[in-house]
């Protein structure tokens, strides 16, 4: 048993609270992801789980028994930090047996176990060498196979990749995300990437000032972002937000802004009740828009272009406000030129104006 469960947990150091009366439940085998800014309490929720900080109220339990009292390694955990954490003057095989070795396994046992895991990263052909001979990517391979050879419950990663440069990281991700189909143990990530966060999570723990904004899968919270940190946060290049006025016109909704009037019928959205919102639009939403007299279009002049291989993003003044269009590179508009984009309904967001709150409809 490996599930997790987070019971009213917190943190504080004196009187600094960084986790908040924190529930959350982590089912056996889940791939589950801390995202948020730094200093949201992330890396402090990993290292609690993990025994390396104190809980100062609520409980953790690791497999249904609560572990607040219990040393890291009775905790059935295996952690791989940032910083990879390496004896330099052993080599990758005594690195990789060391935990083997102070449990006092067979010889015979650590040789079968280093030999099983080393195959399994690719490591075979370094084990007689010493981590300063190896690559960065390497090293962390050799800090995975460390954490695996113990055969835990449950994988910690602490930013894992933020070291490595950004080709040895899509290498490592896939890397990482096979690891987790193979093994199918329970594994948390810490990250601020939101790349590897939606690339590798079965579910996203999006986290802001030591409380949880929102839980859900990747597509979960990329289409239905629960409220205006959410959406701002999750998404390169990032949402674009006009501040509207909501009205009523025959049997329609109009959002009227500086720049614009989009007129929807708002069966998506509850917008009873409310006069104004923020209005939600991702970049690789707006196109370019055609003849069509319904359509909702944003328009102004390019101020930049930058070019992003098979994807250009437009950036262009409308109503006052920058607003973002990622275009496909042969639709791309030269500097100074003017633009006009279209979106559809569907693909709108709408946020309460005084608390930020989606208004899309459960």
């Amino acid at each position: 048993m490996s599930a997790i469960t987070c019971s009213n947990v917190e943190k504080s150091y004196g009187a600094t609270t960084v986790i908040r009366d924190l529930n959350l439940a982590i089912e056996e085998h889940e791939f589950v992801v801390f995202l948020g800014p730094s200093g949201c309490g992330k890396s402090t929720l990993l290292r609690m789980l993990a025994g390396l900080e104190d809980i100062s109220g609520g409980e953790v339990s690791i497999g249904g028994k609560v572990v607040n009292d219990l040393d890291p390694g009775d905790r059935g955990i295996a952690m791989v930090f940032q910083n990879y954490a390496l004896y330099p003057h052993m080599t990758i095989f005594d690195n990789i047996a060391f935990g083997l070795k102070r449990q006092k396994v067979a010889k015979a046992e650590i040789q079968k176990r280093v030999e099983a895991v080393s195959k399994t990263l690719g490591l075979d052909p370094y084990l007689g060498r010493k981590p300063a001979e190896l690559s960065g990517g390497q090293q962390q391979r050799v800090a995975i196979a460390r954490a695996m050879i113990k055969t835990p419950k449950v994988f910690l990663f602490d930013e894992p990749l933020s070291n490595l440069d950004a080709k040895l990281r899509n290498h490592m991700r896939i890397e990482i995300a096979r690891l987790h189909q193979s093994l199918k143990t329970t594994t948390v990530y810490v990250t601020h990437d939101q790349l590897e966060a939606m690339t590798l999570a079965d579910r996203i723990v999006l986290l802001r000032d030591g409380r949880i904004e929102q839980i859900g899968s990747p597509a979960e919270i990329y289409e239905r972002p629960g409220n205006l940190f959410v959406a701002g946060f999750i998404g390169t290049p990032n949402m674009n937000f006009i501040d509207v006025a909501v009205g009523r016109k025959e049997s329609r909704w109009t959002l009227t802004s500086a720049g614009a009037v989009f007129s929807i019928d708002g069966s998506r959205f509850n917008l009873q009740h409310v006069d104004r919102a923020v209005l939600g639009i991702r970049p690789p939403d707006l196109k370019t828009a055609g003849t069509d007299a319904g359509q909702s279009v944003l328009e102004g002049t390019a101020d930049l272009i930058e070019f992003h291989g098979n994807d250009a993003l437009v950036i262009f003044g409308s109503g006052g406000k920058e607003i973002s269009a990622l275009v496909p590179t042969r639709e791309c508009p030269a500097v100074n030129t003017h633009v006009r984009y279209a979106v559809d309904e569907q693909s709108l967001h709408l946020f309460d104006a005084k608390s930020g709150v989606s208004l899309l409809r459960q």
